[in-house]
């Protein structure tokens, strides 16, 4: 895998030199728009609304909407005056405790390796962050766009989690909160029954996306009918008014004590 970014971890007077690469993927499945009558592929163009003509390139230029309907345009040179240096250092400002900072920060993860000559201090760093439950919060440029981001710990390494600037988190408050009186006693402690009757060690192996894995099962029917093979419809699940909670409770804890786990059912199938 190539590097996406290569620069130095500076904090203090030390300097680490180290690559960045993506830690996580997403493969989705392209579909293109197509003309039904031939399956022609449709291309979009650019229109202007106010009369549907089509727009070239070089008449093209960026606008900010201030006001419905009124714009102020806004050209290259105007975004040069507020281009951030790629400096290609990620540049440490403090130390914080994990658990202070919002989880909705975080947004994005990229493997830190460290190149030669930084074993290391990095390996120090690594340590130290490790033992003290803290996280680096940094500010680094990657592709002209300033980030702030957090150096943490995974496993043998280091790893530089993008953020949110606090001001892109939507608050809570504005979001209707639960009506009604809290729970009951009797349907607390149910609650908690069902919870702890469904605990179990993480496994991730446990999860993969059945929505993709489907999807390309429909789209390989297709391709062995001829793309005439129609997928029969998912039968829903209706929703019901839930109006005894301790019954619904007590029935999902029977349900859950009497469901082996997934995994332990495929290795007895198997075997």
């Amino acid at each position: 895998m190539r590097a996406i970014w290569k620069g130095t971890i500076n904090f203090g007077l030390v300097s680490i030199p180290i690559s960045l690469f993506p830690a996580t993927r997403r493969e989705e499945l392209k579909f293109r728009l197509l003309r039904a009558s031939d399956l022609s592929p449709v291309n979009y163009k650019r229109v202007a609304e106010v009369d549907g003509k089509e727009v070239p390139w070089d008449q093209i230029v960026k606008g900010y909407e201030y006001e419905k309907g009124r714009f102020v345009v806004i050209k290259d040179e105007d975004f040069a005056r507020v281009d951030v240096e790629a400096t290609q250092t990620v540049t440490i400002i403090n130390f914080v405790q994990l658990s202070e900072v919002d989880p909705l920060l975080f947004y994005k993860p990229y493997y830190m390796q460290v190149e030669k000559g930084g074993e290391r201090a990095y390996v120090l760093l690594r340590e130290a962050l490790d033992s003290s439950g803290k996280i680096a919060v940094a500010k680094v440029v990657i592709k002209t766009r300033q980030h702030i981001a957090a150096v943490k710990p995974q496993k043998a390494g280091l790893m530089l989690e993008l953020m949110h600037f606090p001001e892109e988190l939507i608050d809570a408050s504005e979001f209707q909160a639960p009506a009604g009186a809290p729970g009951t006693a009797a349907e607390t402690k149910m609650a908690a029954k069902l919870i702890e009757s469904m605990s179990a060690k993480w496994n991730p192996d446990l999860f993969h996306d059945e929505y993709r894995e489907m999807l390309e099962k429909v789209v390989e029917e297709k391709l062995q009918h001829g793309g005439q093979q129609a997928a029969p419809p998912s039968p829903r699940r209706k929703a019901t008014n839930v109006i005894d909670l301790v019954s619904v409770l007590q029935k999902s804890i029977q349900q859950a004590q009497g469901q082996s786990h997934p995994v332990a059912k495929r290795r007895r199938k198997a075997a």
